[in-house]
């Protein structure tokens, strides 16, 4: 039986390669807090987290005096334990961003470390329902981007091979509308247009533009409200022929149950790093599963692949490449469509040595056995 006898903890903080703007916010920096865990028969899995900005530190606060503590001289093997007792360690401060993150790039770990020693990659050990996902892309339709590059970057992305795409708004009505009606005539009828509110619109106003953007057709209509919202999202499902999608912003399995209960959406969009890692996502998927409503997961692509490709429930996977100054190759794509990894792990080529260079304060912490 193996043990856990090591942990280091580090984080490095990204900058967007291109400017990044929806609604509420401006997407400037990725924090994201990184962790290795060794067990005493030579294994070491790595997980990763991230935040928009702020926030990082204390993720990293938390997993080294917390969360780290405690997984020394742990069963790597018992993934499920592990997670439901770190939980419960951190019940006062759960359901909740930091410590969902937390979990996550634990959780993580530990998922890499059993698909190691299995020798199967993260969608094969997870489920193996599909073998490739179809993408959309969000790299082109941020808010601040005005409507030729839109067009543009809409149909280069169809040329490409994608299914779709997806356009903020946020906007005043009127060039919202103006937006999505020169991309759908560029597209035409046979590429998916999602669009993305980020959570800034009253009900009053979401269902307002649903009227106006059900023209065009669109994929989803994704965060109109804030995330705690459910009545508000029961009333806008009701009112619109446009299917909702929500998740990104949901920390906890039973908040999906009660939007799936409540018929409040149409698509979930799980993110593997602010519901808790791996364990926590892939229950989201069968629950989606369970009441017909398909998975799109957000951000994250270059682990989201293996996911995605793990349950059948999955539908697309959105292009948001972000990982690649930390890798040493990134996520395959080809016509379009994702294709999870074929080699032991999670699917992630980490480049350590970029990895060293980049570690925020040139820092990494220890957790050892025989330490406090």
């Amino acid at each position: 039986m193996a043990r856990i006898d090591r942990v280091e903890v580090l984080m490095v903080d990204l900058k967007p390669k291109l400017k990044r703007v929806d609604a509420i916010q401006s997407f400037v920096s990725q924090e994201t807090p990184i962790v290795r865990i060794f067990s005493d028969d030579g294994a070491i899995g790595a997980g990763y987290c991230y935040t928009i900005g702020t926030g990082g530190s204390s993720v990293v606060d938390l997993i080294v005096r917390s969360l780290a503590p405690r997984l020394i001289g742990r069963d790597p093997a018992f993934i499920e334990s592990i997670w439901r007792d770190l939980l419960f360690h951190t019940h006062a401060t759960a359901v909740g961003a930091i410590t969902s993150l937390a979990l996550c790039a634990i959780d993580m770990a530990l998922w890499d470390m059993r698909c190691l020693k299995s020798g199967r990659p993260l969608h094969i050990e997870a489920g193996g329902a599909q073998a490739s996902i179809p993408l959309y892309t969000t790299e082109g339709g941020w808010l601040h981007v005005e409507t030729p590059e839109l067009v543009d970057d809409a149909l280069r992305a169809k040329a490409a091979g994608f299914g779709g795409c997806k356009i903020k708004v946020g906007r005043p009505a009127y060039q919202d509308v103006g937006r999505l009606a020169a991309v759908r005539e560029a597209v035409g009828a046979d590429f998916e247009i999602m669009v993305d509110a980020n959570q800034a619109f009253t009900v009053e106003a979401a269902i307002r533009r649903a009227r106006l953007y059900e023209p065009f057709d669109l994929a989803w209509y994704e965060e109109p409200l804030p995330a705690d919202d459910i009545e508000g999202h029961v009333r806008l499902s009701n009112a619109t022929t446009l299917p909702i999608a929500i998740g990104e912003s949901i920390y906890g399995l039973s908040h999906f149950r009660e939007y799936l209960q409540r018929g409040a959406c149409s698509i979930i969009q799980v993110d593997v790093a602010r519901i808790g890692g791996v364990t926590p996502w892939l229950k989201a998927s069968h629950l989606a599963e369970a009441f017909n409503v398909p998975i799109s997961p957000h951000f994250l692509m270059e682990l989201h692949v293996g996911l995605a490709c793990a349950t059948p429930a999955a539908r697309w996977i959105e292009y948001i490449p972000q990982l690649d100054d930390l890798t040493e190759r990134g996520m395959r794509i080809e016509n379009g469509r994702a294709i999870p990894s074929n080699e032991p792990g999670l699917g992630i080529a980490w480049n350590w040595d970029a990895i060293g260079r980049l570690r925020t304060d040139g820092k990494t912490y220890v957790v050892a056995k025989g330490e406090s």
